[in-house]
């Protein structure tokens, strides 16, 4: 490694630690998560022109009219998933990639469905200028699930929605964990859905802001 390339690469995980330490004093923060912050890269996520921003709480626009979360809301998903002890995890609404990207450090399989396709292209870019080898895409409606590679520990729906379509429960370990912004009222909450041999036990987290989910694929 070059001293130049060296001096970079301490330059950004100096940045990450920033925004990783700035979410911290927000929420609760577990060691493997800060971790994974630490270790991604989210100005590559970000729209070019937009660098210096890419480590600010603040989400972002991007192309089709959709955003890329604030690194506080990919924060508070990533938590509410409990990602120890599981080793796949399907995402429904790809957008940026950024949110894959946290997760790929943190389970071994990531599984993520995007419906408008100039965003899973960009995504998939970025994904292989990292050297990610442990995210599979899918251009789909992520409304439908995965189901070649389920049941899944754990389901993640990155858009808002009245409510999680029984496909994805299906698609949904025993044991495993679904997190979702649920729009209620006036308001999207973080909801946790925990499946057991009963039923799912539901557990509504924060308040949240997601673009709201959409049917059918976008070329």
């Amino acid at each position: 490694m070059s001293q130049s390339t060296h001096f970079r690469e301490k330059i950004n995980f100096q940045k990450h630690k920033r925004m990783a330490d700035e979410i911290a004093k927000i929420i609760p923060l577990s060691s493997s998560v800060y971790d994974a912050f630490c270790q991604s890269e989210r100005e590559l996520f970000v729209p070019q022109g937009m660098g210096l921003h890419a480590y600010k709480l603040d989400a972002l626009p991007l192309a089709a009219n959709q955003w890329i979360s604030s690194p506080l809301t990919v924060a508070k998903m990533t938590e509410a998933l409990t990602c120890k002890g599981a080793d796949s995890v399907l995402e429904i609404g790809c957008g940026s990639g950024y949110q894959a990207l946290i997760l790929s450090k943190l389970i071994r399989r990531v599984f993520t469905i995007e419906r408008i396709d100039r965003l899973l292209q960009e995504a998939k870019e970025r994904f292989k200028t990292l050297g990610i080898t442990n995210i599979h895409t899918r251009f789909d409606d992520g409304q439908n699930g995965w189901r070649e590679f389920a049941p899944y520990d754990r389901i993640l729906f990155s858009a808002s929605t009245p409510h999680v379509p029984q496909k994805l429960f299906e698609q949904l370990k025993i044991g495993g964990i679904l997190v979702a912004p649920i729009e209620k009222e006036e308001q999207q909450i973080i909801t946790r859905f925990l499946k057991t041999e009963e039923g799912i036990i539901q557990e509504n987290l924060d308040t949240c802001l997601f673009v709201p989910v959409k049917e059918g694929r976008e070329y």
